[in-house]
């Protein structure tokens, strides 16, 4: 009779896989669904910067007002545009060889070094010849007239300030590389029309509706197949949790999103079109390709928290945790830095602090919140005060647990999305030995890079030590805020575990860790007579911790990387693992622990005699 009352179960779940599948298809096939048309209009509108948009407007002629069907093609027409604008500005600014040779011949022929010969050499009336005749005469017009230098000396300083010249052409004359970005992706977007930007309302639901409706129906029937409990059966045999041909799918689409959202958000403006209306209603502005990806990120952690309330539906600290987390990503992350903007105040999202946020005290930022008035003060004093003093006091009460499983929006995705994938983290002690190099060697790198940034700012000067600081920030920001946090941090969840990122590379993980290793209450406690060796805690530590081999020895877990997920406790069969905040004074120094068994038993021995005496 039972098995008949849950007949419905297997149906109602296999037709939301299906609609599942279904949506995810029609979110990826839009993608080349619209046809593009570039016009004046389009040009005018995508391009803000009238100077740029007057020089870029010739190269563009030949794909003006001509409908393309091709996605690809289309992009690469007008990025190539660009690289052929800029190799022809370098071309005409730069001082080329021959240039320093008919210089040279000059020098050759009157015996010494004269601007007059400038003036010979670049004769022609244009904009070309009065640059290289202007930037000449500044970088060297302390050498004109000396006639004790021959011409071997001359040689060598013209030689030298036409490397600083040229390398100055490319930054004054040429458009750059990021501003090359923010207008094709521009473009793209406003030349897009067809099928996918006429019925976005049809799409959107087609697709992210049909596919959340259909999870649900995955997720939600679990409730009813049998008792609450944690359920992780065949997790090492289904090819989508095991590192199979289903998981690597998987990860290979999260990799090129991520690709595409961090460098070439042009190839996915059909899914910005999708969510434009919800964010010109938040913002008033309309939707980036970030708006995107908060709202499939916030979307992910509400639809993946309900299956983490059901999966862990017998724990109130998990249902706590979940709740939490869903309520910091939807409001703190999501909702408040849109309408922040709305409201013409800085865009914040005020749980996010330093050294993850890794810009907060760059240029552009600082100026930002500084200009805008007490709203602006107060979130800088804010950031500061979060990480300075907020840190310390919450992690030295609650652990790393308050903050990267109940607040972080990084640990928010990886507890919901990413749980499916937890068994997968590495326990080796080569990964442990790894993690500690390098999730160090990023807050290093992350307050090295932040200090030149202030030095930067305050001083005016660019560059430290010969090293330029903003291409320290620039470096910083792809390598470890691009690739590292979100190509593999979130990309590799199939194949590396759902805490990569928080393991091997965050640097507040890295700070909040050294609190609560040295100065913190947290700890897990063991109950090692009860311990059966089962392996279940080590098994789904998302961290990489062994958490038999304490709970083997009767030890107290006091980890830096330990996030307090409370995981292992709670797939524990007897009991053996708690999550408690002690005092300090109760952490014991195992390697002391030999110590102090001998002593308790000298001490009982000496009492068990005088009890017989």
């Amino acid at each position: 009779m039972h098995n008949q009352n849950l007949a419905w179960i297997a149906p109602v779940r296999k037709s939301g896989l299906v609609m599942l599948v279904i949506g995810f298809f029609v979110f990826v096939g839009m993608l080349f669904l619209n046809q593009y048309k570039l016009t004046e209009q389009v040009l005018s509108s995508s391009i803000n910067h009238s100077t740029h948009r007057q020089l870029i407007q010739p190269h563009l002629t030949q794909l003006m007002n001509t409908t393309v069907t091709n996605k690809f093609s289309f992009i690469e027409g007008i990025r190539n545009t660009f690289n052929h604008y800029n190799e022809t500005v370098y071309q005409r600014y730069h001082l080329s060889s021959t240039d320093i040779e008919s210089i040279l011949t000059q020098v050759n022929t009157m015996g010494y070094y004269d601007l007059n010969i400038l003036t010979a050499v670049f004769n022609t009336q244009d904009d070309y010849a009065a640059y290289k005749t202007k930037k000449l005469s500044d970088y060297t017009g302390w050498l004109a007239g000396q006639q004790g230098k021959n011409l071997a000396e001359i040689s060598q300083v013209i030689n030298e300030k036409a490397v600083e010249i040229n390398a100055n052409v490319l930054a004054e004359k040429r458009i750059d590389n990021y501003a090359i970005g923010q207008y094709i992706y521009a473009l793209v977007k406003s030349s897009s029309s067809g099928i996918v930007s006429k019925n976005t309302a049809a799409f959107f639901l087609f697709s992210v509706v049909l596919a959340t409706i259909g999870a649900l129906m995955y997720i939600i029937p679990e409730k009813f197949s049998g008792p609450a409990g944690i359920k992780n059966n065949n997790v090492f045999k289904n090819s989508a949790t095991n590192g199979g041909l289903i998981g690597m799918l998987v990860m290979t689409f999260l990799v090129l999103v991520y690709i595409a959202l961090y460098f070439f958000p042009e190839y996915i403006v059909e899914w910005v079109s999708l969510v434009d209306p919800l964010f010109k209603a938040l913002n008033g502005n309309g939707a980036s390709a970030w708006s995107i990806y908060g709202f499939i990120y916030t979307l992910a952690i509400v639809v993946m928290g309900i299956r983490m309330f059901i999966k862990y539906r017998h724990s109130n600290y998990h249902i706590a945790r979940t709740g939490s987390i869903i309520f910091f990503q939807s409001c703190f992350a999501f909702l408040l830095p849109e309408i922040l903007i709305k409201l013409n105040q800085p865009s914040t999202d005020l749980k996010n602090m330093w050294p993850l946020d890794y810009d907060f005290f760059d240029a552009w930022n600082l100026d930002s919140l500084s200009s805008s008035g007490d709203i602006g003060m107060f979130m800088l004093v804010w950031g500061i005060t979060l990480f300075v003093l907020g840190v310390p006091i919450f992690t030295y009460f609650f652990g790393k647990r308050w903050y990267c499983s109940w607040v972080c929006g990084c640990g928010g995705l990886a507890e919901t999305a990413g749980d499916p994938y937890r068994h997968l983290s590495n326990k080796s002690v080569n990964a442990w030995r790894l993690e500690r190099v390098v999730i160090h060697s990023v807050l290093i790198l992350c307050i090295i890079m932040t200090a030149t940034a202030l030095y930067t700012y305050f001083t005016g000067v660019k560059t430290i030590a010969g090293i330029d600081t903003y291409s320290l920030r620039s470096g910083y920001g792809f390598f470890i805020g691009a690739l590292f946090s979100g190509v593999i941090g979130t990309g590799f969840y199939p194949k590396l575990g759902n805490r990569v990122w928080c393991r091997f590379g965050c640097p507040l993980a890295a700070y909040i860790g050294l609190i609560q290793r040295y100065k913190s209450r947290f700890r897990i406690t063991t109950n090692g007579s009860q311990c059966i060796s089962c392996g279940n805690c080590s098994t789904y530590c998302e961290m990489g911790i062994d958490v038999r081999s304490y709970a083997q020895r009767g030890e107290d877990i006091v980890r830096a990387s330990c996030v307090g997920c409370g995981v292992c406790s709670s797939v524990c069969p007897r009991g053996v693992l708690k999550l408690e905040n002690g005092t300090t004074a109760a952490v014991i120094d195992h390697s002391k622990k030999d110590e102090i068994v001998n002593i308790v038993q000298i001490i009982s021995a000496e009492e068990g005699r005088a009890k017989m005496n």
